[in-house]
């Protein structure tokens, strides 16, 4: 893709440019006249087609260039990087909202480096006063460093739409801000509702990812090792790593939100992963959504531009608008007819109908207390972010206050019962990203519906309290048997946010996590030698007169029995008060980890700079950490199940080895694995794009490990004592909610 030309009629390209005194390059004089205070908002579409002759910054005389927007001191998109290009292609959309014509929109350009800082190429300045409403512009931009102006920095080719937005709409914001007395407080609502519109999807698109056919070889051994990236706005998924094949099976699927009437474009990019130096570049391809129809699957070939091969993929768009936001007045429980509607929808009656819609939640986002302060002035200007998996809402800004009033109300579709709900505050900075206040994560399952509570907010890593306090109230509504057959279905995978870092004090914890999982098997494996020692003369009678008695009489249908025992065992411990589980000290062991990792913090960031240069050893350590965390995971996960760290999923499996038991009782075991195998080899010729899973993994993968049991510890705000020791540590005293 050339940049200069370009669809639409009407298309011309803006040759006059100045330099203003930073040296940076912009754009001349207005073909429109715009009223300096215009408080309308605009819509700024702009593609970023390609650059031209940038200047090198690597060693190797190129650069991996990747371009930044920003407006009024704010990122506002930051394309993907091109790696050893000097002109690069890019052809990415971004959409902007405008609600000052006079603020240019500042372009930079940078060469990414891994673990080092990455290096400025250039910069520029679109004066958005010169474009005209409604027409397509092809604009060229000329790169300068205001360190070097005399320098050829290359040059960036895009093509911008500047659209009013909805008068209306804004006209009726307008109002609605006046009659608010604080000016703060004006700009905060109105920003807030202008920009509510695009906080609230419109339908969902759902990508499977079936196969890749004949795609080129990268490594030495004449395959690749692929993977598949792909992003829709904000939205980014990444595939698994098929190993050592130009035709991978994946069988993925990952759900995107469609925030635009008319449609999107989804952007897909084939890598092949190398440990030790960057990923190669495979191909790519985009799928226009617009082009295709609403509630029908379709099935496509994807051949891969600047590859070789092709993708097949699966995608479905399905109209939907299951996530609102309205104010306290507005509530859709107290209103009866509609509650009575909502609760007919997840009636037992309808247990089969949409199994994918498990429930509603409704959330109140009503005051928070005593904020940190994050400004030089002392105070805050407070947002609350509320997410569910991967629906994302905001509050308005509440400015210059440490104890902000939102009232506002939020509505979500669960799709899987087991989420968990995080309410996050942050501090607006207009000339830099927002400062986190504090953050509060609650599972779905432990939300008691109607009552107002005071949640204390949390560090980032949620082991720990931080100042402030915020007060919700939350209803969940959901169908029982729903949500325990999505129980054995895949879980929803969340956008990728960022990459794993290796941290050392995390490389230990996990460590010390499966240390503990591996010591319980081998005292396990000591107590059984104990009795083969006669250690205990009583013990191993009792033992041996066991072992005759099980062996004598053994039939397969125990083994379900046995851990059945065992769950109603723990059971029984725990409703008489002799509950044996150790989340006590797991929560102080976690904590102390956190101090000690606050206290380290000041010495490792000065020896970051030399482990992010040793790029090869980090991905390995990375790995191996990655590896003890699914490790220790996944024996914290049955030893929670079996503690009943959440009865949902512990009543899930009592009645799940009830019915194995039966089964095995009086069934065969050769009919119960022919039934199993027939499932098996004709599994693909009954449904050939069929996503493969195991339903027991993916009931586990449901039950919390001890570190996520631990961030949705509840710190309860009537009980919480703070007094500081003598070293100026803050002891907190918690109770589990």
């Amino acid at each position: 893709g050339g940049g200069g030309g370009g669809g639409g009629g009407g298309v011309r390209t803006l040759g006059n440019c100045y330099t203003d005194e930073t040296g940076t390059n912009s754009f001349g004089t207005s073909n429109a006249d715009f009223p300096p205070g215009d408080p309308g908002m605009y819509q700024l579409d702009v593609t970023l087609r390609r650059g031209q002759n940038l200047a090198a910054r690597d060693r190797g005389g190129t650069s991996d260039p990747y371009v930044k927007f920003k407006l009024g001191g704010k990122e506002v998109f930051r394309s993907k990087t091109v790696y050893k290009n000097l002109n690069p292609v890019w052809e990415e959309k971004a959409c902007i909202l405008i609600e000052n014509l006079r603020e240019p929109l500042y372009i930079k350009v940078f060469d990414y480096d891994f673990g080092l800082q990455d290096d400025f190429i250039g910069s520029a300045f679109l004066d958005l006063t010169s474009l005209e409403l409604n027409r397509q512009t092809d604009v060229t931009l000329s790169l300068k460093d205001p360190h070097y102006p005399d320098h050829d920095l290359g040059s960036i080719f895009l093509s911008v739409v500047l659209a009013p937005g909805d008068q209306r709409e804004a006209t009726m914001l307008m109002r609605k801000s006046w009659k608010r007395s604080s000016k703060f407080q004006t700009q905060s609502l109105r920003l807030s509702d202008l920009h509510r519109k695009s906080q609230l999807w419109r339908g969902i698109v759902s990508v499977t990812l079936i196969e890749g056919c004949e795609l080129k070889a990268m490594d030495a051994n004449g395959l690749s090792d692929p993977y598949v990236k792909f992003r829709l706005g904000h939205q980014k998924y990444k595939s698994k790593i098929v190993p050592k094949t130009l035709n991978p099976q994946w069988r993925e699927q990952f759900d995107f939100h469609l925030y635009e009437e008319r449609g999107g474009i989804i952007d897909i990019t084939v890598w092949d992963k190398d440990i030790g130096k960057r990923d190669d570049f495979i191909g790519r391809c985009q799928i226009d959504l617009s082009t295709l129809s609403k509630e029908q699957t379709h099935k496509l070939e994807m051949p891969l531009e600047e590859g070789e091969g092709y993708l097949v993929l699966l995608v479905t768009l399905t109209a939907s608008a299951a996530v609102t936001i309205s104010d306290l007045s507005i509530n859709s429980l107290e209103d009866q007819k509609e509650r009575e509607e909502i609760l007919k929808r997840y009636s037992p009656m309808m247990m089969f109908h949409n199994i994918s819609d498990v429930g509603f939640l409704q959330v109140k986002v009503i005051r928070a207390e005593a904020l940190m302060a994050a400004d030089v002035t002392g105070k805050s200007d407070p947002f609350c972010v509320v997410e569910l998996n991967n629906d994302r809402l905001l509050t308005h800004t509440v400015y210059r206050n440490l104890n902000p009033e939102w009232n506002k109300i939020f509505t979500f579709n669960i799709k899987d019962i087991h989420s968990v709900l995080e309410v996050t505050v942050y501090d607006e900075d207009r000339d830099r990203s927002a400062d986190f206040l504090g953050k509060v994560a609650i599972p779905l399952l432990s939300i008691q519906n109607g009552e107002q509570k005071a949640y204390v907010l949390k560090n980032k890593q949620l082991t720990g309290p931080t100042k402030g306090v915020i007060y919700l109230e939350i209803d969940v509504i959901f169908n029982a048997v729903k949500a325990s057959i999505r129980t054995l279905m895949p879980k929803e995978q969340k956008y990728i946010e960022e990459e794993d870092r290796l941290s050392k004090q995390l490389l230990l914890r996990n460590f010390i996590r499966m240390k503990h999982c591996i010591m319980a098997l081998v005292t396990a494996v000591c107590y059984v030698s104990s009795c083969f020692d006669w250690d205990s003369p009583p013990r191993s009678l009792a033992a041996f007169l066991l072992f005759l008695f099980v062996v004598w009489n053994f039939e397969l249908y125990m083994i379900p029995l046995a851990l059945l025992l065992l769950l109603a065992w723990n059971y029984f411990l725990i409703i008489s008060g002799k509950d044996n589980r150790q989340h006590d000290t797991v929560v102080e062991d976690m904590l102390e980890d956190e101090e000690e990792e606050d206290d380290r913090d000041d010495k490792d960031g000065e020896k970051k700079g030399f482990m992010n240069r040793l790029y090869a050893i980090q991905e390995v350590c990375v790995t191996v950490q990655n590896i003890l965390d699914e490790i220790a995971s996944f024996g914290e996960r049955i030893k929670n199940t079996f503690n009943w760290t959440v009865p949902f999923l512990s009543w899930l499996a009592i009645v799940a080895l009830s019915v194995f038991t039966i089964i095995l009782y009086f069934i065969p075991l050769r009919y119960i694995v022919l039934v199993w195998g027939i499932n098996k080899f004709t599994k693909k010729i009954r449904n050939p794009y069929a996503i493969d899973n195991n339903e027991l993994l993916d009931f586990l993968s449901r039950v919390p490990s001890d570190v996520q049991v631990v961030s949705t510890v509840l710190i309860n705000w009537f009980f919480l004592k703070k007094k500081k020791e003598n070293t100026g540590h803050v002891v907190v005293n918690y109770k589990l909610l």
